[in-house]
């Protein structure tokens, strides 16, 4: 009996030294730090600044069907065109583990802090369609805003003889997109003197926001012949005040190309617009996601072409 209570003793040890020199849960297995678990999807975070444009639900659209062909998860997240939400999205998109961010800032100074904050959590950031201004960011995926504007502004000065009167609507104040649009625009349009911007507001991309903000700077300009609008949604905005206020031979030139700007376009309501591609924006941005948390290579800038749509 002693003996078999020894037996026992000993067996007993042996197993309590085995357990202490490993570091390992039972039925875990070695990895590295970086390595994904076998059998465990890549999840990756999308924070858009608003799902109330058409333009960035097509992104969303985009992302979203890519991120289901290449079998990983995406949570997508709504900031509202709150940059404190945005942070705080973000944030939270951190503490849900996701392995990489893709982010469309809502205001590129702002969202500084979120990316920031991402950075210290390893968290690898890629923008899409504007920039940030602050933390580090592997990628961003854009067409080129300035050129965009400048396409818009070479076309006004082509209809209008390089002479006139014209209306520029801006964007997010703070946005990376309103800032480059309008000073593509401007590379085109200032050198000719005889063109005037006799009225340049923001009416933050929204086109409810366009139409009050087109609405009170024709009570001073009738004679206005040409609208730029930073993008559709304030273009079909500043559509509908020229309409109601009976100035139907006004040029309205919008940017993005959403389905309701290039029906306007079709019928002659609209001039033009500057197409993007956000559905290959959204896509791109998963891609280089996948890339990124593989350990590959990306550029720090993926250009995404533009085209002027006009009848």
């Amino acid at each position: 009996m002693k003996k078999a209570l020894k037996g026992f003793l000993f067996f007993a040890m042996a197993i309590l030294v085995l357990a202490g020199c490993s570091t390992k849960a039972p039925g875990s297995s070695e990895k590295s730090s970086g390595e994904k678990k076998v059998n465990e999807k890549l999840k990756i975070g999308l924070s858009v600044s608003t799902l109330n444009n058409p333009f960035f639900v097509t992104l969303k659209e985009g992302a979203e069907k890519e991120a289901k062909n290449q079998d990983v998860e995406l949570i997508v997240v709504d900031a509202q065109n709150d940059s404190a939400k945005q942070v705080s999205d973000i944030e939270d998109l951190i503490q849900q583990g996701v392995d990489v961010l893709v982010v469309n800032p809502t205001d590129s100074s702002a969202v500084a802090a979120a990316i920031e904050s991402a950075n210290k959590a390893d968290v690898p950031v890629i923008t899409v369609d504007r920039s940030a201004e602050g933390g580090e960011v592997v990628s961003h995926i854009a067409s080129d805003n300035v050129a965009g504007g400048q396409m818009a502004g070479d076309f006004i000065l082509e209809k209008l003889g390089k002479k006139g009167k014209v209306v520029e609507l801006e964007g997010i104040p703070g946005s990376s997109a309103a800032r480059e649009r309008g000073e593509g625009f401007h590379k085109s349009v200032d050198p000719e003197s005889a063109i005037e911007v006799v009225a340049k507001q923001s009416a933050d991309f929204d086109r409810a926001k366009g139409l009050s903000v087109m609405e009170n700077i024709l009570q001073a300009n009738k004679d206005v012949q040409a609208v730029f609008a930073h993008n559709d949604e304030m273009a079909l905005g500043a559509l509908q005040a020229l309409e109601a206020a009976g100035l139907k031979d006004v040029l309205v030139v919008g940017f993005d190309a959403t389905d309701d700007a290039v029906k306007a376009v079709e019928e002659g309501k609209m001039a033009a617009t500057v197409a993007q591609k956000p559905a290959l924006i959204g896509e791109y941005g998963i891609g280089t996601a996948i890339k990124v948390a593989k350990g590959e290579k990306t550029e720090e800038f993926i250009p995404v072409e533009l085209e002027l749509i006009k009848k």
